[in-house]
């Protein structure tokens, strides 16, 4: 039994069926060629593995997006991406985007950094790299699909393709998808996106590929895991500045405002200071005119908790909702970082395609320069960067929103 007709075998996936799951996989009778973009982990080969398998015209390209340093193993990830081809028996192809991911992400990345803000490469880099630069070549290469390893599905309603959350809500990728056009998903599969993680590895170990047991990748988009604040120190100037609490007194000393992010708790060089109990210390503001970080003990200060965002101009997937076109509120769910739980919130209009949010309860650690997704149940709606937070006094109008639409 082939090995995507074993896993059909499992009632939730529901291949083969004309409905929004099916979509992710493209049933249809011609198998048309797709490109597989191959990192060299085990999540894209098995998306290769199950095209393959279901009879496509498969083909791989690898990105090298940034050179190995040590951090980023990028030569070993195309030696895995090689072994995985010739496990496969499908064409690998190579195409080095160093130069456009400098310019189009990491330069964005530390402009943003010195501005105080704390910005999320994951997210250029997808609207940029994967389903830009690499889509396009993509086409250029013959391939009438382009397929990743991404955790999240797609559904067509007319002619308009909507991003889901994938069915493992713990590797659910959506977030990092919401800055993609829906017109750049028309031709794009995840065929991950109704399997949970250690299905995907049970895939791999049963098929025999050599990556099933290769440790997922974390840190930055092909950047890797490493010391951040010493790598940011190589393109960035050190600004020290005080580190001081609410009322003013001084603690210690930070090397530069860029180098911190809201709620950061690792990394202050605060020890125990006299009078002021063991509990640990995080990050709760930057004061920019003043060059210090503020900061207070307790996981759950007050100080750390806001209810109100502001946000930059939306990027809606497909068209804005139809209340915030007509003037209303609308009622959703949001994530102001990836894994969090959604928050129930009120969006409405706040011109230049702007929207101010009001959460129904305070929202921990939210950070000016992160994303801020909106959801309507599993449909990822869009999202936009945070400008400004607030904690507001709860205005009586927004209470009974609230009250009178619970999600």
């Amino acid at each position: 039994m082939q090995l995507v007709e074993a896993v059909r075998s499992h009632r939730h996936a529901g291949w083969g069926q004309r409905n929004e799951v099916s979509y992710n996989f493209r049933v249809m009778s011609n198998r048309p060629s797709v490109i597989v973009a191959l990192s060299g982990g085990v999540d894209s080969a098995v998306a290769a593995l199950l095209l393959s398998d279901r009879g496509h015209d498969v083909q791989c390209v690898h990105m090298t997006n940034w050179e190995d340093d040590g951090y980023c193993n990028a030569a070993q990830d195309y030696q895995d991406a090689r072994r995985i081809c010739r496990k496969l028996g499908v064409p690998l192809h190579r195409v080095n985007f160093t130069r456009e991911y400098s310019e189009r992400v990491f330069a964005r990345f530390l402009s943003e950094l010195e501005r105080g803000l704390t910005p999320n490469p994951d997210v250029l880099c997808n609207r940029e790299i994967k389903f830009g630069l690499l889509r396009s070549w993509a086409r250029r290469l013959g391939g009438e699909l382009l397929a990743t390893g991404h955790y999240a599905r797609l559904s067509r309603t007319g002619r308009e393709t909507h991003l889901l959350k994938a069915r493992d809500t713990n590797k659910d990728q959506s977030y990092f998808l919401h800055a993609v056009d829906g017109v750049d998903l028309d031709d794009v599969l995840f065929p991950l996106g109704d399997l949970v993680k250690n299905e995907v590895r049970e895939l791999a170990r049963t098929a025999g590929l050599p990556v099933a047991d290769k440790k997922d990748s974390t840190g930055i988009c092909f950047i890797g895991e490493r010391p951040f604040a010493e790598f940011l120190k190589r393109y960035l100037p050190t600004s020290p500045g005080p580190i001081r609490t609410l009322d003013g007194e001084l603690l210690g000393e930070h090397a530069g405002l860029a180098f911190y992010t809201l709620g950061q708790r690792q990394g202050l060089g605060i020890g125990g200071v006299r009078g002021r109990g063991e509990k640990p210390w995080y990050v709760a503001e930057k004061r920019h005119e003043r060059n210090e970080l503020v900061v207070v003990q307790d996981h759950d200060h007050r100080r750390l908790a806001h209810d109100h965002v502001g946000t930059a101009q939306v990027h809606w997937i497909n068209s804005a909702p139809s209340v915030l076109r007509s003037g209303g509120a609308l009622r959703c769910s949001a994530k102001t970082r990836y894994r969090q739980t959604d928050q129930a919130c009120t969006v409405k209009d706040a011109g230049d395609g702007r929207v101010d949010v009001d959460f129904d309860e305070p929202v921990r650690a939210i950070t000016p320069g992160q994303y801020i997704v909106f959801y309507s149940e599993d449909r990822c709606l869009g999202g936009a960067t945070i400008s400004t937070t607030q904690r507001l006094v709860r205005e009586p109008a927004l209470q009974e929103v609230a009250a009178a639409n619970p999600l």
